[in-house]
This record gives C-alpha cells, structure tokens and sequence, in this order.
C-alpha cells in the first residue's frame, strides 16, 4: 500500500505472507512531514481490507508493534501475543 502526495511517496505499509496460512504487516511508514495526519490509519485501513477480502479466515496475521503504534494496530483487531508468545530477532554483527 502506497499513499502519495504532489509525486511523491508520503507513506507505505506492507503486507507479506505466504499465500496460504502466515502473513505480516511489515514496514509501516509514513514521512516526517506528513505524520500526524491520520495517514497510518488510512494504510492499515487498507491493510486489514485486504485481509479481510483475500486472506482465508484461518490466516495467521502478525506484525512488530514498535512503541506507541501498538495503540495503532489496536485500532484494527490486532491484540498482544504475551504471554502466549514473545519475538525474537536476530542481529548480524
């Protein structure tokens, strides 16, 4: 999902996954200069649209909720996995 603005990219957000059973919503973005507008919602908006439309109802949908955008994908039917289950990454040094 892209959103521009004047020819230019103001903000995106993906959604990738496997075609079948796992899905994430991954990098959600939007321009310093554009935040602020109500602009995130309209991503996941169209995000959880598509889900919604596509995804089979068994999907398993997950995302990385940085900081306050967990507030965000609440908006949107996504709930904590603690204690259930907890992220792990790992870090090439």
């Amino acid at each position: 999902m892209q959103l521009r603005h004047a020819g230019e990219t103001v903000g995106m957000g993906r959604l990738i996954g496997d075609g079948g059973s796992f899905y994430q919503v991954v990098d959600i973005a939007v321009l310093p200069a554009h935040q602020g507008r109500g602009l995130g919602k309209r991503i996941m908006a169209a995000i959880r649209g598509h889900i919604d439309r596509e995804l089979p109802v068994s999907a398993y949908v997950s995302l990385i909720a940085d900081g306050d955008a967990k507030h965000l994908y609440a908006q949107f039917g996504f709930e904590p996995t603690a204690p259930r289950s907890e992220g792990m990454a790992l870090f090439k040094r």
